[in-house]
C-alpha cells in the first residue's frame, strides 16, 4: 500500500481506503458501501467529492484490479463523524496520528533521514503491506470457499450472499435486482424455460385453491426455481460461473 498520496494541485495527504477500514475494524467492502453512501449525502448537498473521497484502483496479489478509495483527512472526519464512544475516538485518534506522520514525512525527505530511521520507516511499510496483502489473501479464499461449498442443500441462503458479492463488485447494492434478472435470463435460455410463465401459472392454481392474494403475490421466481431439482442445479451452477464472471471468486 501507498503510505501517502499526494494529489497536483497543493499536496492534499490521503489515506488508501484498505488502511482505512483496517482502522475502523471493517471489512474493505463494507467501507466502500459506506463511503458510497456518504456520497451520495454529499452530492443531495453540494459539496466537492474530491474534498473528502477521491475515486482510485489498486492491483491484489493476482493482479486484478479492484476499486478502492483516497480519503482526505476530511473524510476520516467525515467517517469518524459515523462512528460512536470508544470506538469513534481510537480512530480520531489513529488517523490524526497518521496524518501527522505523512505531514512529517513531507517536511523531512528520507534522504534527509539518518540511514537507522530510514532503515525503520522502510520496515514499517514493509510490514504493513504485507499485513494487507495477508488481509486481501484470506478475503479471497474465503470468496472462493463460497463459491466451491455452493450445492443444492442450502443453496437459497448461499446463491443470495454471492448475488449480494456480484453487487457490490459492479457497483452496489442497488445492481442486486440487475444480478438477479441475469442469472433468470440465463437460467430460462440454459434449461428451456418460462419462470415468467411458471410463476403466473403457479398463481392461477393458488387462486383456484383458495389462496390468499397476498400470499400469490409473495411468489416469486426462486420459490419456481424451489420446486424443481434440475432447476435448482442449473440455478447453482449459474451463480458459480457469474462468481467468477465478475471476479468474486
Amino acid at each position: 500500500m501507498k503510505d501517502l498520496q499526494v494529489s497536483q494541485e497543493g499536496k492534499v495527504l490521503t489515506l488508501d481506503s484498505r488502511e482505512v477500514a483496517e482502522m475502523v475494524g471493517k471489512n474493505h467492502a463494507d467501507l466502500l458501501r459506506d463511503i458510497r453512501r456518504y456520497q451520495e449525502y454529499l452530492t443531495e448537498s453540494n459539496f466537492a467529492l474530491s474534498d473528502f473521497f477521491v475515486e482510485s484502483n489498486y492491483k491484489d496479489i493476482t493482479g486484478r484490479e479492484l476499486k478502492c478509495y483516497q480519503v482526505t483527512k476530511k473524510g476520516c472526519e467525515f467517517i469518524a463523524h459515523k462512528l460512536t464512544g470508544k470506538k469513534g475516538a481510537i480512530f480520531t485518534a489513529t488517523y490524526i496520528n497518521r496524518f501527522h506522520e505523512m505531514e512529517h514525512q513531507l517536511s523531512a525527505p528520507m534522504q534527509e533521514l539518518s540511514p537507522q530511521l530510514q532503515l525503520l520507516i522502510n520496515m514499517e511499510l514493509k510490514q504493513k503491506e504485507m499485513e494487507m496483502a495477508i488481509t486481501e489473501n484470506k478475503q479471497e479464499i474465503q470468496d472462493m470457499r463460497d463459491v466451491i461449498k455452493l450445492d443444492t442443500t442450502s443453496w437459497r441462503k448461499d446463491t443470495a450472499n454471492l448475488v449480494n458479492k456480484i453487487a457490490l463488485k459492479i457497483g452496489g447494492f442497488d445492481h442486486i435486482k440487475d444480478v438477479r434478472e441475469e442469472s433468470y435470463k440465463l437460467l430460462n435460455q440454459r434449461m428451456g424455460v418460462s419462470l415468467e410463465t411458471r410463476l403466473t401459472n403457479k398463481r392461477r392454481r393458488m387462486a383456484e385453491e383458495g389462496v390468499s392474494k397476498s400470499r400469490r403475490d409473495k411468489l416469486n421466481y426462486l420459490d419456481i426455481v424451489a420446486e424443481d431439482k434440475k432447476l435448482i442445479e442449473g440455478y447453482v451452477a449459474i451463480i458459480k460461473e457469474m462468481s467468477i464472471k465478475y471476479k468474486v471468486a
